[in-house]
């Protein structure tokens, strides 16, 4: 009977865990602009003004991502980690790019140890 009990309970958090995931990733899935940049390193302001101008993702529903960053991403991927909280995206070398990721209906931060990245919903 215990078995039986643990089994559901470990069922059940595991579907809270997956519905938990897939939401941050719904809630990624759109177009996004590059609204502000937070530099951490010394960098030229015409990289940071190039990334403001330029700045936008786009991530898709089968976790592809296109857009401008630092450089053109043209068929890149992406992976949520962490319940959401660490995002990974791949160029198309397969490179990957490291965030702490914070993920709203209307806004996006990406932090790393280069820069922090606010992004907002086209």
């Amino acid at each position: 009977m215990k078995k039986s009990q643990l089994f559901i309970f470990g069922a059940a958090l595991l579907t809270a865990l997956i519905i938990s995931c897939n939401q941050k990733r719904n809630n990624l899935v759109n177009t996004w602009k590059v609204t502000g940049v937070e530099a951490k390193t010394p960098q030229l302001d015409s990289v940071k003004n190039d990334i403001l101008s330029n700045g936008t993702l786009t991530f898709t529903k089968d976790g592809h991502v296109s857009g401008y960053l630092e450089s053109e991403i043209n068929d890149g991927t992406y992976a949520l980690t962490k319940k959401g909280k660490n995002l990974v995206i791949k160029d198309e070398n397969g490179t990957p790019f490291s965030f702490e990721s914070t993920i709203t209906d209307d806004q996006v931060i990406l932090d790393s140890d280069k820069m922090k990245i606010t992004l907002s919903s086209n």
